[in-house]
């Protein structure tokens, strides 16, 4: 009895778990969605375990699947490596690249200029905390993470893009606004809106209150950056973001805040064995040139 799974196998299961999608992976493949249902049916029974549990929602890996998942991806990183290396690639003409960010900024201004030199290259782009996005990376979840103070380890690799201050924001017609710098004891009497639970603003918030003994008896907690700003628009409260995350408006204003004076990188993060893909290595290119630029 063979014990051993067909490459067929590892490159059905990697792409299905890439996807979260049977049919999707069998488009990137070329094949029917039957052979690949197939393939990864004839995995799970070899392994004996079930790889994949399917929800409403979608395809989610088993634990069993995600440690696959860590193994099998970098195998097919390896053969896109040696593929790229073995034929002529000198423009690039299709692909994909899975994007994430905690922050419209400073991810927006590069997939605009990314876009404009390979516009047949697709992106899905969504945000997440920065706990998330960890996670995402961790797991091989995404290709590429632009965010703000990624941890370091020998699985990773990073690229400085810029480094930026917290700030209080508010409406620019708010009483605060027009000082050059207010301090955390300025604004306990107003609402603070943070992003969610997991971000890495308010887990840095929270600690210097701690240190300050600060406590705010109104926080409202949000999901994203964009959200904040939304709330801050509305007159919802003051919001602690980084000074360059959100795009800039008439309408409000960042202040320096006196107990938050440290830089925090923005970065983009990459698994380490991705770095030298076609699509990864152009995207890292953009992102210089943006930079350098001044676009965020």
């Amino acid at each position: 009895m063979n014990t051993s799974p067909s490459p067929y196998q590892i490159k059905a299961f990697t792409h299905v778990a890439r996807e979260k999608s049977f049919s999707r992976a069998a488009g990137t493949l070329g094949v029917t969605q039957s052979s690949i249902t197939q393939h990864v049916a004839k995995l799970e029974a070899l392994m004996g375990t079930q790889l994949f549990i399917r929800r409403r929602s979608g395809l989610e890996l088993t634990r069993a699947g995600k440690e696959l998942f860590a193994i099998s991806d970098r195998l097919t990183t390896m053969e896109q490596l040696v593929n790229e290396k073995i034929s002529d690639y000198s423009a690039l003409t299709d692909g994909h690249i899975r994007l994430i960010a905690n922050a419209p900024r400073p991810a927006m201004p590069i997939i605009a200029e990314y876009g404009k030199l390979y516009p047949q290259v697709q992106i899905d782009f969504t945000l997440y905390n920065w706990t998330t996005a960890m996670t995402l990376l961790a797991e091989r979840q995404v290709d590429i993470a632009i965010m703000t103070e990624p941890e370091d380890g020998p699985a990773l690799f990073t690229h400085e893009l810029r480094r930026s201050r917290y700030k209080a924001h508010m409406q620019a017609d708010h009483p605060l606004a027009a000082r050059s710098a207010v301090s955390l004891r300025d604004l306990q009497s107003e609402t603070l809106v943070l992003p969610e639970d997991g971000s890495l603003t308010q887990k840095i918030a929270r600690k210097k209150m701690q240190e300050h003994g600060i406590q705010f008896s109104r926080i409202l907690r949000t999901t994203t950056f964009p959200m904040v700003k939304e709330a801050i628009l509305h007159d919802l409260g003051i919001g602690l973001l980084l000074e360059k995350s959100i795009f800039p408006s008439d309408r409000l204003a960042a202040v320096q805040v006196e107990e938050m004076p440290e830089e925090y990188r923005d970065c983009i993060a990459i698994p380490a064995d991705k770095r030298e893909l076609r699509l990864i290595r152009s995207f890292l290119d953009v992102a210089v040139e943006v930079r350098a630029g001044e676009g965020f």
